[in-house]
């Protein structure tokens, strides 16, 4: 007896959009804060109660859709989705059913964070980026579909205190939300979180969402079965929807479990369930596996109607193109052309791309900069430091990108030294002074002058005659430290290779 099988994965996202109010009424779109003070009779589906389409709702949606190569409907709708649980405080939810605003779209996840063994058989499931291009930077993609992007509302927050009581929080009622729906192209727990990474890291991109998973503005429900070959025959598990993961770990870790636990049933029962066979799971992080939340073996009828209360709308070719070009370079793209424009390694490229508001910081520095290789070191080494000691963003840094070119343009000058910029730098974050500033002021220019650099050496050879006489006598490494010397004398602006090529002229006449 013989037992093969394939990892099939599909992931529903949802993501909640950054929008100044919510989807369908005026109150204020924001997380967290005193519970149930951001709510009105729309968002509470109180009597009388009218919702209307917030515009920046739609607009993001296409953002969103258009990143993720989907086709943008030109007409579209609401529906009701009735179903009861605790926090839909209106017994619906606002959402699309048969006319999603996106649809039929792909994204494109980079092969090279994923370890050799889990490549699923077969080239075929790997191409070139959405851009069209592949290069070392890049290696392989794994091309996972969009079936559709639709919008909806947020429900509320079920706060679930020690004892015996529960208590809902209506603030995220109404928030506005995107939900990603794929097909199930993927086939390691691996590949899904790294979905989950790169969907994240391209909608902050276009700038639709915060995309912290730990504040719920992106969740994930996985849905994993097995398809098994046993002796020639094939078999299927029944899929399991894996509930509202909101980490990387959560989705890899609870989809290996569930593999594991799948793999494990069908050998156990040898089961066979009918088409359309479904469980429902919770993830118990604390004890690391899935909990069957419920099964389902039919349809659930959620009577979806179209939303009385929002007619049907066009979706104009100008509102759709102004959109759209809000996209900009993605990620991916910017990596390569990184690399390309700027000759970047692939480390570099990928850290300075990290965020689109470090890229454009790094960017604007390189084009004021003489030495991007430099800037980019500057960067990475120091200005990131920075940021991480004082867990602060590239757009809270009290320095512009002018300050490090200029800075670095001051080392490529040769106006001060490697080590003298270090100091420069740490005074630049204390005043926030331009480099050029700090220099005058602290009369640090190099002096380059060979007569100025020649009497520092004529006077560290005068007063030093016991070090002479060492180096005559064989010890050369004397040489390093009456270089020392005249740095020191010079009050470390003496040009280190002009001192070093007149202290060796010197010794050589001894």
């Amino acid at each position: 007896m013989s037992i093969d099988y394939r990892v099939v994965i599909g992931c529903e996202i949802h993501c909640q959009l950054t929008t100044k109010t919510k989807a369908f009424c005026a109150c204020e779109n924001r997380y967290g804060g005193m519970p149930d003070t951001r709510v009105c009779p729309v968002c509470l589906g109180l009597p009388g109660g009218m919702p209307r389409v917030n515009k920046g709702y739609v607009e993001m949606g296409i953002i969103a859709g258009t990143a993720l190569n989907c086709s943008i409907a030109r007409f579209t709708k609401f529906d009701r989705k009735h179903y009861f649980y605790p926090d839909l405080v209106k017994g619906y939810q606002i959402t699309q059913n048969d006319i999603p605003l996106c649809s039929a779209g792909f994204v494109d996840i980079p092969y090279r964070h994923l370890s050799e063994d889990l490549q699923p058989g077969g080239k075929s499931h790997y191409g070139k980026n959405a851009a069209g291009e592949a290069s070392d930077i890049d290696g392989l993609y794994k091309r996972v579909r969009i079936e559709r992007i639709h919008l909806e509302e947020d429900v509320g927050k079920s706060l679930h205190l020690e004892g015996s009581h529960s208590y809902i929080d209506y603030n995220r009622s109404g928030t506005p939300l995107i939900e990603i729906v794929t097909k199930p192209d993927m086939n390691s727990p691996e590949e899904a979180a790294l979905l989950m990474q790169t969907l994240q890291e391209i909608l902050r991109y276009v700038n639709v969402t915060k995309g912290n998973l730990e504040d719920g503005n992106m969740r994930c429900d996985a849905n994993i079965n097995l398809i098994i070959w046993e002796d020639g025959k094939e078999h299927r598990t029944p899929i399991s929807e894996i509930k509202n993961l909101n980490s990387f770990r959560a989705i890899k870790d609870a989809c290996a479990y569930e593999i594991k636990r799948q793999l494990k049933e069908f050998e156990t029962t040898k089961k066979e369930f009918e088409v359309g066979y479904k469980n429902t799971m919770g993830w118990d992080e604390t004890k690391g596996e899935t909990v069957i939340q419920r099964t389902k073996n039919s349809f659930i009828d959620y009577r979806f109607v179209p939303e009385p209360d929002i007619k049907p709308f066009n979706v104009s070719e100008t509102f759709i193109s102004a959109a759209a070009e809000k996209v900009g370079e993605l990620p991916e793209q910017k990596r390569m052309r990184f690399k390309k424009e700027y000759a970047l390694s692939s480390f570099d490229a990928e850290t300075l791309t990290s965020s689109r508001a470090l890229a454009l910081w790094f960017e604007q520095a390189a084009k004021l900069s003489k030495d991007v290789k430099k800037t980019a070191n500057w960067i990475l080494a120091e200005v990131l430091a920075v940021l991480n000691q004082k867990e602060i963003s590239i757009e809270q840094f009290n320095l512009t990108p002018a300050h490090i070119a200029e800075l670095v343009n001051a080392v490529t000058d040769k106006k001060i030294t490697g080590k003298q910029a270090k100091d420069v730098f740490a005074q630049m974050l204390e005043t926030g002074h331009m480099p050029e500033q700090i220099i005058k002021e602290e009369g640090m220019e190099v002096v380059s002058d060979t007569a100025e650099i020649a009497a520092f050496v004529s006077e560290v050879i005068r007063e030093n005659p016991q070090a002479l006489a060492e180096y005559k006598g064989g010890k050369t490494n004397v040489f390093g430290w009456l270089m020392g010397q005249i740095i020191k004398k010079s009050g470390g602006k003496a040009t280190p290779a002009a001192a070093a090529s007149l202290l060796k002229a010197e010794l050589e006449k001894l």
